[in-house]
């Protein structure tokens, strides 16, 4: 008998696994935040014998070293690997006894990275799921350029391979659990559903349906921006990353705030878009507890720059901070929750501007009000349709280009709303006239106003 445990990481689009028989299990791209890792393995009443790295990671600090050296499990990491601590160096064919009657075997499988490998779980030599972290996806493959812009290409055809070597070594009734691909700026193109199957991804994945030079070409086409924190993640993994501190931040009052703000550090205010258009403090930027907070503050954000949260709760406090973590954002500088009123000095009062939807904005411009229209979508969505007349500054070029926002009263737009508000705060904190768009997209055409595709 084996298992196998899923642990969702919904703000990175990442997922672990927990997988083994009654007695041990491994643990394959663990997060930083090792504690739920343990009480999983807990739960199941299992020792957790191994801890495996599919690949040096580019978008999150893994908890793997901290974890193997916790439990005592054997850290497998693939021998191709560059790292500066002891592991286990893993190649292709090693096998590993796990449990009784089940195995861990490595597979090859470059692409992501030139080292990245796979693991299949055996039981009784038979295949019975397989972990493909960054390889095979859920309908698509993971990106091959966040190595070297000059391997891309090569590593690019590298994943064709391996998703046909998988497929050739695998039963069609295998599932396939990657690591990436719910979200994840990892994966090379978006894919819906939660599950699959070798046979499933074998009728449906580009991978596996296209000639090598068609997919090559579709799949570098499609590529997006790389966040740019994912700059600092693969060192950071390779040197051996620190034991996480979640312990709370020190308690900041209305005088720390105001002092922070004034010495250039960020104070993000993780309240919903609504409750922060509607009263902040003049300086703050928004970015929602419950959107993908540590993907776009850490894209967003000077590297290294010291960060004060603001929230309703101490416990949106801790869930942030435990996000943070996960991206090399370790130590909130200090964080204050509560009414807002209270996060500013006496005397002083709450920032706030306007929200609204596309069909107000159609008003306006049918008035032949002077507005500016700023789309901070990502080229890609841009590319499948825009409001004529609108400037396009992507979300996370944003902070850097705030003096290529023309003059006048900014309307601000993304998808749906959360990029918008991140957007209008900065261009807020930046003394500009904002109105954040709160809306779908597909409401634009039903407003009137006219759109332009490419």
């Amino acid at each position: 008998m084996f298992f196998v445990d899923t642990l969702e990481f919904e703000g990175l689009g990442n997922r672990s696994h927990l997988a083994g028989g009654p007695g041990a299990a491994v643990v394959i791209d663990p997060p930083r935040d090792v504690d739920q890792v343990i009480a999983a393995a807990a739960r199941r009443g299992v020792r957790i014998a191994f801890v495996a790295e599919t690949h040096v990671h580019n978008d999150y600090v893994t908890g793997g070293l901290e974890l193997a050296r916790v439990t005592g499990a054997r850290y497998l990491v693939p021998a191709g690997a560059r790292v500066s601590f002891a592991r286990v160096p893993v190649a292709d064919g090693d096998t590993v006894p796990l449990d009784e009657g089940l195995a861990l075997r490595a597979i090859a499988t470059p692409g992501h990275t030139p080292h990245h490998t796979s693991y299949v779980l055996t039981d009784g030599g038979r295949g019975v799921a397989a972990f493909t972290g960054g390889s095979l996806l859920i309908g698509t493959v993971g990106r091959p350029d966040l190595v070297e812009p000059r391997l891309t290409e090569e590593l690019a055809r590298a994943q064709y391979a391996s998703a046909h070597r998988l497929a050739d070594e695998l039963d069609d009734e295998v599932p396939v659990l990657p690591t990436h691909g719910f979200g994840s700026f990892c994966s090379s193109s978006q894919a819906e559903g939660d599950t699959t199957t070798i046979g499933q991804e074998r009728r449906t994945n580009d991978a596996l349906t296209l000639d090598v030079d068609t997919f090559v070409a579709r799949m570098l086409d499609g590529l997006d921006d790389v966040p740019a924190y994912y700059a600092h993640m693969g060192p950071a993994n390779a040197a051996g990353p620190a034991p996480v501190d979640l312990t709370p931040p020190g308690r900041a009052d209305a005088e720390e705030i105001a002092s922070r703000l004034a010495a250039g550090e960020w104070v993000v205010d993780l309240r919903s878009r609504m409750a922060f258009a509607g009263g902040h403090v003049a300086g703050s930027v928004n970015f929602e507890g419950d959107g993908k907070l540590a993907t776009y503050l850490a894209w967003l954000i000077p590297w290294g720059k010291p960060v004060t949260l603001l929230a309703d709760t101490p416990e949106r406090i801790a869930d942030a901070q435990r996000e943070l973590a996960r991206v090399g954002i370790d130590r909130p500088a200090a964080a204050a929750t509560g009414d807002p009123a209270g996060w500013v000095r006496a005397g002083e009062r709450l920032a706030s501007f306007p929200r609204a939807r596309f069909a107000d904005l159609a008003g306006v411009r049918e008035r032949g009000d002077d507005v500016v229209v700023l789309d901070v979508r990502r080229d890609s969505e841009r590319a499948g349709g825009h409001i004529d007349g609108s400037v396009h500054i992507p979300v996370h070029e944003l902070h850097g280009r705030l003096g290529d926002v023309p003059p006048g009263t900014v309307w601000v737009h993304c998808a749906g709303g959360m990029r918008a508000a991140i957007a209008a705060s900065l261009l807020d904190a930046a003394g500009r006239d904002v109105v954040a768009v709160d809306d779908g997209f597909d409401a634009a055409a039903d407003a009137g106003l006219p759109l332009i595709s490419g």
